[in-house]
């Protein structure tokens, strides 16, 4: 079996990583010209369906120089109002091993570490433009330059902007969210680090404003490893008609906008988005996908994004890519020695197509303009509901236990909840 993939991304990566190990003739094709080209190096989090898909797939001396590239990890996940006043705070279990840990890694750091190992699999500076199959059941891949190549089996790894979806899956729906988000990151220096929250350092924070406006809040440590500089990043997302026309806008605009929108929000808060890095601004008109109904199999098939785009509302869109990437590995390493390659692909799509689009749907009720929480009036009714009930949450253990574990469930497929969150 020769297996051509498309887009060198978290998922496409790992699943290269995984065929490579398995034994199957893998080709991994980028539009990058660099591996760094076109990259910002924001947070990922890696959850431990993430964690459990890389320590499966990579060699092991290629895990672990993933494992030495991640930051501390998260200790505590924490609510607050956007004065921070505490809402909810729960705790990570950080005593897991490194195969089924959470992590924090770097865009940049992470696909640096995934690509040791793979000099003889990827090649970058291939633009993907349309796939042709064949009556043998072979698929040939079309390229900018004019170049092809063929194989037995095309995975679109290519991303919300897909090719491959739109030519294997031309009825897919991608839809905006009604959400915008303008995202920054500054240096984690001791005068910026005085300005963070209670705990931020040490935790993922989520801060709510009173109009379903919120703001997520990431302290990235590397402890001297030289992978990259200690960081602070932020977003800050809203419905769009919070925004102004941000079309054409500078760095500088973009952050004088949050500025803006939030004049009653903590003074410190305020002035980690000022410091925030110019180069390091942009905004983000948040999509995402619609259930898909079972589809026939072919020797054409997608991970990750490039099947079911989902908000960062739950942060387990690379997570549900690099489960993608673990089942389809190992659907095609069976295919490899049955020659069932199809029967294969069928498999995995519908079982994707389940835990996906579950994914999606649960991200999308974190981010969704159309809400109460969004409407004017109401809106402010919602928001205090919402906060009062975090409130009583944080108060009444049972309750937060379950919440926590519910939250976990979501994000680790086969321990136990109350292995990876529990109540403070």
């Amino acid at each position: 079996m020769r297996v051509l993939v498309i887009g060198a991304g978290t998922g496409g990566l790992c699943l290269a990583h995984g065929l490579k190990k398995a034994g199957v003739d893998v080709a991994l094709f980028e539009r990058d010209r660099t591996p760094r080209s076109m990259l910002i190096g924001y947070r990922v989090g890696i959850s431990p369906d993430g964690s459990k898909a890389l320590h499966s797939c990579l060699p092991p001396a290629v895990f672990a120089e993933f494992v030495r590239t991640t930051a501390r990890p998260p200790k505590h996940i924490v609510m607050r109002t956007e004065k921070y006043k505490e809402l909810l705070v729960g705790e990570v279990d950080t005593n897991l091993d490194d195969s089924r840990s959470e992590k924090s890694v770097s865009r940049i750091a992470m696909r640096t570490a995934l690509l040791n190992g793979l000099d003889d699999v990827v090649r970058f500076g291939k633009t993907f433009t349309h796939y042709t199959q064949h009556d043998d059941g072979t698929v040939t891949a079309h390229f900018e330059d004019g170049t092809s190549e063929t194989g037995d089996v095309l995975v679109g790894a290519d991303g919300a902007q897909s090719k491959v979806r739109r030519q294997r899956l031309p009825h897919a729906k991608v839809v905006d969210t009604g959400i915008t988000s303008i995202a920054g990151k500054l240096p984690l220096t001791d005068e910026n680090a005085k300005l963070l929250p209670p705990l931020a350092d040490g935790g993922i924070t989520l801060l709510f404003g009173p109009h379903g406006e919120f703001v997520i809040v990431h302290v990235m440590r590397f402890d001297g490893t030289g992978v990259e500089d200690d960081y602070i990043m932020w977003g800050y997302a809203a419905a769009h008609d919070k925004f102004p026309d941000l079309n054409g806008m500078s760095p500088a605009e973009l952050k004088q906008v949050v500025l803006n929108l939030t004049p009653r929000f903590h003074p410190d808060l305020r002035e980690l988005f000022a410091k925030a890095s110019p180069e390091t601004v942009f905004p983000i008109r948040v999509r995402t996908s619609e259930r898909l109904e079972p589809w026939e199999p072919s020797s054409v098939t997608m991970i990750g994004d490039s099947v079911h785009l989902m908000t960062p509302g739950r942060g387990i869109g690379a997570n549900t890519a690099l489960r993608d990437a673990e089942l389809l590995c190992r659907k095609l390493a069976e295919a490899d020695r049955s020659g069932n390659t199809v029967q294969a692909i069928g498999e995995y799509e519908r079982e994707m197509v389940e835990y996906g689009f579950h994914a999606v749907e649960a991200s999308r009720e974190m981010m969704d303009g159309t809400s109460l929480i969004h409407k004017p009036v109401i809106g402010r009714v919602a928001a205090a509901f919402s906060r009062t009930f975090l409130r009583v949450t944080n108060a009444v253990p049972p309750l937060k236990r379950k919440m926590l574990a519910e939250d976990a469930a979501e994000r680790d497929h086969v321990s136990s909840a109350h292995e990876v969150v529990h109540a403070r």
